[in-house]
């Protein structure tokens, strides 16, 4: 199973290429019969600077047998700011 993270890059054109890659790798006439739509249309879809409605996207991903997961970004955690130790408090934190 490959998966692709288009999405990281905030970039909508670059995961219509996705996409657009993957169709035509599995034939173009072959999703155009299982979606329904026309094969010229399909391209106009899939092209970078096009803006195609959701359904479209969602007939096309289905027809190549691909499924959609969402999942929530990982945040990092700022580190919260450390106060600096007197000497007195170095010394008694190494002591035994």
């Amino acid at each position: 199973m490959s998966s692709i993270l288009v999405s990281e890059s905030d970039d909508p054109a670059l995961f219509l290429r996705a996409i657009g890659h993957i169709a035509r790798s599995k034939g173009m006439s072959q999703i155009a019969e299982k979606t329904g739509l026309g094969r010229e249309s399909l391209y106009k879809a899939l092209d970078e600077k096009a803006h195609p409605r959701f359904e479209t996207i969602f007939k096309v991903l289905n027809a190549m047998g691909i499924q959609m997961t969402l999942d929530p970004k990982m945040r990092l955690r700022k580190r919260s700011k450390q106060t600096e130790l007197c000497v007195a408090e170095k010394r008694a934190l190494y002591r035994v």
